[in-house]
């Protein structure tokens, strides 16, 4: 006996299909109803969840459009089509089909998360925070809800409001290392207020768990050691937490070298050709460096000005520069992608560039672009916007490569699997100082200029105004006053930089200066400390 299934039951199997990854069974229910029924909505909406899951997501726009022609008023089929256009960086198109959703009513707690979560990494968080509040209205029973609006909250400053929901996520969820490890960086752990023992406990559980649990766990556990004042012990439970990392992801130094070296060859002996212009804006700022070397806070001083908006840690110019050189492989960032570039219109790259965060810059005047990693892009970026200001951040070396270890990068943004050993942050540093100094020396000082994060904390008033001069703007007295500024910071200083400027981070590595000493070593070695760990800043 043939069983015919009802459109109703077709979408129904398909969606379960779809749920436990069984995609060529959702493919042919979604299909069977579109053969027998001609255009469904709902047909089309799983059809693009599932080319989605596949990563394909310029063909799910395409999908979540058939589905709103046939149903516009569904927020489902917006939200989705907003991530999508969010993983095809368009992310003026993501923001209009994400206020669209929002504007026509999410159905369920789960498109409340989905939108919020676009949101979340266009980089507002204000609009974001409403909309994982109703999730979690809808369904207060989702850990991951409270935890992505926890983040929200985090990210704009609402420091006792993250906390809260941190604390609500851990109720639902208690060994959820991601709210862990955030909850315990959001506040100073002291002697009669700590989750030490619950965080070793969960560690040692999962001592054959997942990397990502793994190093959240241990990160939180080491920096509740700092705060205990047990140095030694905190450094040890770094390196048990990122050795499996490590050892997995088979980080070579050399493949750094050869792309700092890359970068190198963009500008300088021959530089780009005259009778190749670029785009002429001076609007951009590029905030540039190593991380945790202090961008975060030149980015606040500098947007404290009325002429300033900060757009957040952008790929878009990198991203650009891949897309026109057209150059064959995953990856954005290469040797072959940066010798490819030099070809590309500047002027086209440029305004193109500008173009693409529209949408975040608003009619600002200046705007800041913080991706550290812009540095390697330093001579294109000059070549395509010879008016745009570049500023570099410096750090003492030890201090920096202390600081990028202690730190847990996006486990997915292999750009910065340097940071899993002491040794390969010291190999790295040196190939940037390289790279740093090779700018210094050919890109005009009127549009790159470096600063040192120890001379913003000595003067911050003579380093704002040198930097606020160098970006051709007047002085505004707001710019010492940033830790008070409004508007959201999602990075790992977000709570640093909403606090006066201190001084307890300068020197760090002294604590360690023992257990330092192969890092130091690779430092001394490629010149840039002494013997006895002091800055040679002329290196």
């Amino acid at each position: 006996m043939i069983v015919t299934l009802s459109v109703e039951s077709h979408l129904a199997e398909a969606a379960k299909a779809l749920g436990a990854n069984r995609y060529q069974d959702a493919h042919a229910h979604c299909m069977s109803v579109l053969r027998t029924e001609g255009p469904n909505a709902e047909a089309f909406f799983l059809l693009g969840l599932l080319t989605a899951a596949h990563d394909n997501h310029a063909k799910a726009v395409e999908i979540f459009d058939r589905a709103i022609a046939v149903k516009a008023r569904d927020a489902r089929f917006h939200a989705h089509r907003a991530k999508s256009l969010l993983a095809l960086n368009q992310r003026d198109a993501a923001a209009g089909a994400a206020r669209e959703a929002a504007k026509i009513g999410p159905p369920d707690a789960l498109t409340f998360d989905t939108v919020g979560v676009v949101f979340t990494r266009l980089g507002d968080h204000a609009a974001a925070i409403g909309l994982f509040e109703a999730a979690v209205a809808k369904d207060p029973q989702r850990a991951d809800y409270h935890y992505n609006l926890a983040a929200s909250r985090q990210f704009a400053g609402d420091f006792p409001g993250a906390e809260a929901a941190y604390a609500r996520t851990l109720d639902l969820a208690p060994d959820h290392a991601r709210a862990l490890s955030a909850i315990v960086g959001l506040k100073r752990q002291d002697e009669a207020d700590n989750r030490l023992a619950d965080l070793v406990a969960a560690f040692e559980a999962r001592a054959d768990g997942d990397e990502e649990t793994q190093l959240h766990l241990g990160h939180a556990i080491a920096k509740t050691l700092e705060d205990l004042g047990r140095h030694g012990e905190a450094l040890d439970w770094l390196g048990r937490a990122k050795a499996g990392a490590s050892a997995r992801r088979g980080y070579e130094p050399a493949d750094d070298a050869g792309l700092f070296e890359a970068a190198r060859a963009t500008a300088g002996a021959g530089g780009h050709a005259p009778e190749r212009p670029g785009w002429p804006s001076e609007r951009p700022i590029f905030i540039t460096g190593l991380p945790r070397t202090g961008t975060t806070l030149v980015d606040r001083i500098l947007s404290a000005h009325s002429a300033v908006r900060p757009v957040g840690e952008l790929s878009n110019f990198a991203l650009l520069g891949k897309r026109l050189a057209a150059t064959p492989g995953p990856y954005v960032m290469d040797a072959s992608t940066l010798a490819a570039a030099g070809d590309i219109d500047a002027a086209r790259w440029g305004e193109a560039y500008e173009a693409s965060v529209a949408g975040l810059a608003g009619d600002a005047p200046r705007f800041t672009d913080k991706m550290p990693l812009n540095i390697v892009w330093a001579g294109h970026i000059n070549h395509a916007l010879p008016n745009a200001r570049i500023i570099c951040l410096r750090r003492h070396p030890i201090d920096a490569c202390l600081s990028n270890y202690r730190q847990l990068f996006a486990t997915s943004f292999s750009y910065y699997n340097y940071a899993y050993t002491l040794e390969d942050c010291a190999r790295y540093y040196l190939g940037f100082n390289r790279l740093r100094a090779h700018w210094s020396a050919t890109l005009p000082a009127d549009r790159y200029a470096e600063v040192a994060y120890e001379d913003v904390v000595a003067d911050l008033d003579g380093e704002a105004r040198r930097l606020i001069a160098h970006c051709g703007l007047d002085w505004e007295p707001a710019c010492l006053d940033f830790h008070n500024q409004a508007g959201s910071v999602a990075t790992a200083s977000s709570v640093q930089v909403r606090q006066p400027l201190y001084s307890s981070s300068i020197g760090r590595w002294k604590r360690h200066a023992e257990a330092l000493a192969p890092m130091r070593a690779i430092l001394e070695a490629g010149g840039v400390i002494d013997g006895d760990g002091n800055w040679l800043r002329e290196v």
